[in-house]
């Protein structure tokens, strides 16, 4: 991994909520999962989850795609290097 991609995700880590570190785990251990399995899985608010996930998206950690009236989440290339390589706080 190059150092810009290090510190990429150093300055990610830092500014994401607690909840984005259980949603990628919950997909990590689950696989790709609708907004509703993800919110119980992950124990996090569905409200705070729409949050959460779009911040996500805007960084490339997740995808988002619409299957019928879901939304179904799923983790990136990028978001499996991130949790693999992510830097205790």
């Amino acid at each position: 991994m190059t150092s810009a991609m290090a510190d990429y995700f150093v300055g990610v880590q830092h500014r994401l909520p607690g909840e984005a570190e259980r949603v990628m785990k919950a997909l990590d251990d689950q696989g790709p999962m609708n907004k509703e399995e993800l919110s119980l899985t992950a124990k996090v608010k569905r409200a705070v989850l729409d949050h959460v996930v779009m911040q996500l998206y805007a960084l490339g950690l997740v995808d988002v795609a619409t299957e019928g009236k879901s939304k179904m989440c799923s983790l990136t290339n990028l978001g499996l290097d991130f949790l693999t390589m992510r830097v205790p706080v």
